[in-house]
Parts: C-alpha cells; structure tokens; sequence
C-alpha cells in the first residue's frame, strides 16, 4: 500500500525535483508509521477480546510507546493519542469488572 497509483507530473525546477524524492521518503517512513500504530492497536483490542487483562496490559504497555512515539514525530495530534490511548485503557479496566 506504499505505492500510489497517482502519477506525478514531472517537476523541471531542480528544489522541485528534490521534494518529490524527498516526499516519497517521507511517505513510505509514514507508512511503516501507520502500520506500526494500527498493529499495536489491534494487538490490545485481540488481548481484551480474549479476556486476559494481563496479556491486555502487557500489550497495553507496549502499545503506549509506540503511540507516544509516533504522536511525538507528528504523524498526529498529541490529543489523538491521548484519545486511543484512554479508550484502550477504558476497556482494559472494563475486563476487571
């Protein structure tokens, strides 16, 4: 999924030339980003589904860096990464109940 269908008009102007290699670097590192965040994520939500809260807080705990870590480089907002990070806790504490 790291390649794009689009076909990119060719730019003459040489700084133009550069941000398109530039960007397609930065797009495959957001990718492998991407992936990275949403592996995580389904990882705690397959360990509350089984109903281990052990397992659950273990991938939890893993899972926390790898999405502060990403919110950290910008990928997104801080706001967005405190949202999943509260709703995977939420379930988590919803297993002890």
């Amino acid at each position: 999924m790291a390649t794009s269908s689009k076909v990119k008009k060719s730019v003459r102007i040489a700084s133009g030339r550069k941000r398109v290699r530039q960007d397609v670097r930065l797009n495959a590192a957001n990718t492998s980003l991407r992936s990275k965040f949403r592996t995580a994520i389904k990882g705690v939500l397959k360990a509350v589904a089984t109903g281990d809260k052990a397992k659950a807080g273990e991938t939890f705990k893993s899972a926390q860096k790898v999405i502060d870590s990403i919110a950290d480089k910008g990928l997104f907002h801080k706001n967005k990464a405190a949202r999943y990070k509260s709703r995977l806790s939420a379930k988590i504490k919803a297993l002890a109940a």
